[in-house]
């Protein structure tokens, strides 16, 4: 793997990114110590989707969902309500 220098890193970051988004990670040293890795994200192509449900049974939604605090949403729409 290419180890560069601080100062090597510097002067030429846009080619070693460059080199780096293509898969070619490298180490950026100090005075020969190891510092960081430079490595390329994985980032998610076009056109995939997420994955639905995977959550699947780990929830469970109440079957008065759609009516939890109507009383109190009802009393605060209504003339004399609170």
């Amino acid at each position: 793997m290419l180890t560069v220098n601080i100062h090597e890193a510097k002067t030429h970051l846009s080619r070693l990114v460059e080199r780096a988004a293509k898969g070619e990670p490298f180490i950026i040293a100090k005075a020969g110590n190891p510092l960081v890795k430079v490595i390329p994200l994985q980032a998610q192509e076009a056109g995939t989707t997420h994955r639905l449900g995977f959550l699947k049974g780990e929830i469970r939604v109440p079957e008065d969902f759609d009516r939890m605090g109507q009383e109190e949403i009802e009393a605060r729409f209504t003339v004399g309500g609170p």
